[in-house]
């Protein structure tokens, strides 16, 4: 049980990003432009990030829990992107 800050930083500066942060189950849906220096809390739930040709993106996340405990799952939808040919 871990919460989430992203802390984004964009090259070029005026450069923009796109976060997502999803449940399976949809209580969680937000999608939302992020531009240099932003914050986006994840509480739960899946958080890819996407940055549009020519920009460089940056995001340091930083968790914060009552254990250290990191349980990385990626949703099984889009599992298929990392899949070995």
């Amino acid at each position: 049980m871990l919460e989430e800050t992203y802390y984004h930083r964009l090259n070029p500066a005026q450069g923009f990003a796109f976060q997502r942060v999803y449940t399976d189950d949809r209580r969680i849906d937000q999608s939302m432009a992020v531009e240099d220096h932003d914050v986006v809390m994840v509480p739960e739930g899946y958080h890819p990030v996407c940055v549009p040709y020519g920009y460089d993106s940056y995001y340091l996340n930083v968790m914060a829990g009552p254990r250290r405990e990191w349980c990385f799952r990626n949703d099984p939808v889009h599992e298929w992107l990392i899949a070995q040919p």
